[in-house]
């Protein structure tokens, strides 16, 4: 009895813990500064697809390749601070509120927590990549993302994980166009009222749709590279975009998905407004 006490009487404590840290008003800033970073970052993959679509890019299409193009410029050095420091603080956000996750079915709420959790690890891996540009000046995510899937492949039963990693992006993927298509994201906000409400749900409902397919498309990626055993075929978001470019009408396609992705990064701004943290 005194150990199961003890235990419970450390879970609470762990539990107020993570709950006063959640409500610490600095670092709400912080994750609303990470939203805003989020939907700049999200806004310049954008611009990049849809200057590959006409033939003028040169720079990766992901988070490597925004970042490189933010390093670039003028004052981009604060810029990507700024970007570690926001990202940061929500991935750690997103993290916490995983361990505040109400509920009485255990099911429930372990999957709600695993959701939560898995956003703030996406958070904090864009903060790394942002890190690393920050201190090299450069970083590969394409070349990242097929060395992580060679090494599954190096696994017994490899081509099979990496095919069911690719499944489950894919299935992330169809979630986001999901949510967007039958608006779950506004859940997430205090939606204003009136025409700047209209504004933010339609930046919403076009950017997770695109962000969807992107992601989708990566998933499709790393499933052929399970498949074919051939690990140069995951390529990540950059490699996804091209593809895109690749198929029937894939140039319109492209840039219909970039500006997508750049309603995505301008809702992400109203998010950073209007969340419910």
């Amino acid at each position: 009895m005194n150990t199961r006490s003890s235990a419970e009487s450390g879970a609470r404590s762990a539990g107020r813990a993570a709950q006063s840290a959640g409500n610490n008003p600095q670092l709400k800033t912080l994750a609303k500064v990470g939203y805003a970073v989020n939907g700049l970052l999200h806004a310049l993959i954008g611009a990049i697809a849809i200057s590959l679509a006409v033939g003028a890019g040169g720079e990766s299409a992901d988070q490597s390749g925004a970042l490189g193009q933010l390093a670039q410029s003028p004052g981009g050095i604060f810029v990507i601070w700024t970007i570690v420091v926001g990202l940061t603080a929500l991935g750690l956000w997103q993290v916490l509120q995983a361990l505040l996750v109400p509920g009485t079915d255990p099911k429930k709420v372990w999957g709600h927590r695993l959701k939560e959790i898995g956003k703030g690890v996406a958070y904090l891996f864009v903060a790394g990549t942002a890190l690393t540009v920050a201190l090299t000046g450069s970083a590969d995510s394409s070349g990242s993302t097929a060395s992580a899937s060679a090494t599954v492949l190096a696994l017994p039963g490899g081509p099979v994980l990496l095919m069911a990693a690719g499944i489950a992006v894919l299935a992330i993927g169809g979630y986001f166009v999901y949510k967007g298509a039958a608006r779950k994201f506004t859940e997430d906000l205090a939606v204003p009222a009136g025409t700047l409400g209209t504004v933010t749900v339609g930046l919403g409902v076009a950017g997770y749709i695109a962000k969807g397919i992107a992601v989708g498309v990566v998933g499709i990626l790393v499933i052929v590279a399970g498949f074919t055993v051939d690990p140069s075929q995951s390529t990540g978001l950059d490699g996804a975009l091209r593809s895109l470019a690749a198929l029937p009408f894939g140039v319109a396609i492209l840039v219909l998905v970039g500006l997508g992705l750049i309603a995505y990064g301008a809702y992400c701004f109203f998010r950073a407004r209007f969340a419910k943290l």
